[in-house]
């Protein structure tokens, strides 16, 4: 059962649908309305939490395209994946940490699953999110 999806946190939309593309926002490792990890990886989380809150943050993900489409079966192609890892000066293992995300996409869906995907390095992310994901994702 996947969780109900958040709230955005501001002035713009959970999904936007452009043809046979779905355009999902930036999701954050939030349940229940509170952030699940917290802080900047290499300083406050390892790669193995970042890993796991990059996975959760897929499972959103998927609650907020099933929320959009009425069922994952919609889905065709998960297109591309962008993850945003906020780290400590001199963190490097942006790619491993957003393979939570990946790994578990393609665990779900095979092939359709896989997808291009930018990872990297930010300052600083919404509440103080250890990750933040977007990803485009082709429908029926």
């Amino acid at each position: 059962m996947l969780p109900t999806p958040p709230s955005p946190l501001a002035s713009y939309v959970p999904a936007v649908l452009a043809g046979n593309l779905l355009f999902l926002s930036g999701i954050l490792p939030l349940r229940d309305g509170k952030l699940v990890y917290e802080g900047k990886l290499g300083s406050d989380l390892a790669v193995e939490e970042g890993y796991e809150a990059a996975k959760l943050t897929a499972i959103i993900a998927l609650a907020s395209m099933k929320n959009q489409l009425g069922s994952l079966e919609q889905v065709t192609k998960i297109v591309r994946m962008c993850g945003h890892v906020a780290s400590a000066p001199g963190f490097t293992q942006q790619p491993q940490v957003v393979n939570g995300a990946s790994d578990f996409l393609v665990a779900i869906f095979g092939d359709v699953g896989q997808h291009a995907r930018l990872a990297l390095g930010a300052a600083e992310l919404p509440l103080n999110s250890p990750l933040e994901l977007e990803l485009i994702v082709q429908v029926k």
